[in-house]
């Protein structure tokens, strides 16, 4: 048998893994050392212990640990749930301004973990039965939380950003620099989607009630702004800002930033030594579950190779029409579905290797610009119905009453949002490229 049909048959085995619950990492590594050793009896594997050595000592994906400990300790301190409460009685007698406030908090946490399960179950928590219980329309609100928890895929510092440069060869800090302005260019389209809700229909997302609001002083107020909301938020704008500055590596901001959870959380007289423990508890399985994944792609690339898979996708790719454009068009059509069953990480380190060549043979793409319109592309595929993962996230822990269909119908706007600021990324480059451009990168 030709070695790329083994190959074909490989993909095909991994995803009928994945669809009867196998865990994806023992899915990909199981799938590769068996095929591997059917194709061309494992002699390729010699190669392993270098490619996994290589993967763990990556100074730059020290980083990974720090900023997932950075994001985990703002959620078990309960900051970002300080947070949501202030801006939403900040914003007063505004209809949907809890909405507002849990598309800020999104954009924290987002940044903070970077795990988009992690911070869609968090928010779904601590926010749909606040939403639901101040009469927000549950699919409004559903689909708010869904959106809010996925722009960790697109705002610096983002782990997705961390290991696609990891992945492309690139520098972390021109692609922050380069996701800045698409990520807050997003959520300000999601604010103009709730200002636009909260014009047409107040009823679907109301205010909160003036009884409610009139407990809260304005002084308090302000001083709960500037000791919930501006701490965390300067947090992660001077990591962020360290990055993209060039005056502290990734490793390093992350490290400050790991360190400054901590000393935010303390000063907010939120820190306890069984809330630290179980940060740390947190931290090391999420850690493991990245650095599992990245272990087991490596597998799976080498088999995938040795089985002349690369030859597959070069001649799917010489099919495509449309030259260079069409290639990238195609590329995110794939990059699309494989949103569906996988989770970015793998995405990222099996399938975005393997279509790198082709795009990165034409002259007029910068591959920092190719870098965020994937990040953003796999944003869209977890928001779309009905396999999307922060879709399924939010079903796994969503209070009683809560449809499926609720949480299907609030996403799709949010869906067609993200295609449209996907749409104008591709069209105007420039949004990617203007500000690593202006600050040297």
């Amino acid at each position: 048998m030709p070695l790329e049909y083994i190959a074909l048959m490989m993909v095909g085995a991994f995803f009928i893994l994945v669809l009867t619950g196998m865990p994806v990492a023992f899915a990909i590594a199981a799938v590769g050392f068996v095929f591997g050793f059917i194709g061309f009896e494992g002699w390729l594997f010699e190669l392993l212990p270098s490619r996994i050595f290589g993967t763990i000592t990556n100074y730059t994906l020290l980083a990974i640990p720090l900023f997932v400990f950075m994001g985990v300790m703002l959620d078990k301190t309960r900051v970002a749930e300080r947070m949501l409460e202030v801006i939403g009685h900040a914003s007063g007698a505004l209809p949907g301004g809890m909405a507002l406030a849990v598309i800020l908090v999104g954009v924290l946490m987002g940044a903070a973990t970077g795990i988009v399960g992690a911070a869609i179950v968090t928010l779904t928590l601590m926010a749909l039965p606040t939403l639901i219980r101040r009469g927000y329309k549950p699919s409004v609100a559903c689909g708010t939380i869904c959106a809010s928890g996925t722009l960790g895929q697109i705002i610096p510092p983002s782990l997705v950003l961390l290991v696609l440069a990891d992945t492309m060869n690139l520098s972390v800090g021109s692609l922050f620099a380069a996701a800045l302005v698409p990520g807050l260019l997003l959520a300000g389209l999601y604010v103009l989607y709730l200002l636009f809700l909260a014009w047409y229909n107040a009823a679907d997302v109301p205010a909160i009630d003036a009884a409610e609001r009139a407990t809260m002083s304005k002084a308090q107020l302000w001083k709960d702004l500037f000791t919930s909301v501006l701490p965390p938020l300067a947090l992660v704008g001077a990591v962020l800002g360290a990055i993209i500055g060039g005056i502290a590596a990734p490793t390093e901001a992350a490290a400050v930033g790991a360190v400054g959870a901590v000393v935010v959380a303390a000063l907010m007289r939120r820190l306890s030594l069984p809330v630290f423990n179980e940060a740390l508890i947190i931290t090391v399985r999420i850690t493991a579950m990245v650095f599992f994944v990245l272990i087991a792609s490596q597998v799976f690339a080498l088999a995938f190779r040795g089985l002349d898979g690369e030859f597959l996708v070069e001649a799917m790719f010489d099919w495509v029409p449309g030259g260079p454009y069409g290639t990238l068009l195609f590329m995110m059509l794939l990059i699309f579905l494989l949103g569906f069953f996988l989770e970015w990480i793998q995405i990222t380190y099996i399938a975005v290797p393997l279509f790198m060549p082709f795009l990165a043979g034409y002259p007029e793409f910068s591959m920092v610009w190719i870098a965020i319109l994937i990040a953003m592309n796999l944003q869209t595929s977890f928001l779309t119905p009905p396999f999307g993962w922060s879709l399924i996230f939010m079903k796994g822990v969503a209070p009683r009453g809560i449809r499926t269909a609720d949480i299907y119908r609030g996403a799709i706007p949010f869906v067609i949002i993200q295609l449209l600021a996907l749409g104008l990324l591709i069209l105007f480059p420039g949004i990617v490229l203007w500000l690593p451009g202006a600050i040297g990168w």
